[in-house]
């Protein structure tokens, strides 16, 4: 069993900074991609940033290209999600999510069906 904890949201003002982190528990996350995913209240899930098992691939949403970076530390078992230039449309609960899908080095997906594992989410607020 895996468990996946986010940590790191909160309230800032607009064109600020936040840095996420995922903590994965229970088992290493190594040859699984992980993806960053949002959800604003009233809307479905929507994808962020995925990177690959080998963290030497990464994909971004078009709403985010430019301003959020996506890493990762295998040998430490965590993801981090790097938010610059935040704009209150940003505002949104951002899960971190493991897939179970073994792919090449290069395999980032960004369907949230394609994720099996998910944390608790955690709240970023924008504000004007």
């Amino acid at each position: 069993q895996a468990q996946l904890v986010e940590s790191g949201g909160g309230l800032v003002q607009a064109g600020g900074s936040l840095r996420l982190s995922c903590a994965v528990l229970g088992r290493t996350f190594v040859r699984y991609p992980l993806g960053w995913f949002r959800q604003a209240p009233g809307k479905e899930r929507e994808f962020v940033a995925a990177i690959s098992w080998t963290g030497t691939s990464t994909a971004t949403a078009d709403s985010v290209k430019g301003r959020f970076t996506i890493s990762r530390d295998n040998a430490k078992n965590t993801a981090s999600l790097q938010m610059n230039s935040l704009k209150p449309e940003d505002t949104a609960v951002y899960y971190c999510a493991s897939s179970s899908i073994v792919g090449s080095s290069s395999y980032t997906p960004n369907s949230s069906g394609l994720y099996n594992y998910w944390g608790q989410g955690t709240q970023v607020t924008v504000s004007s």
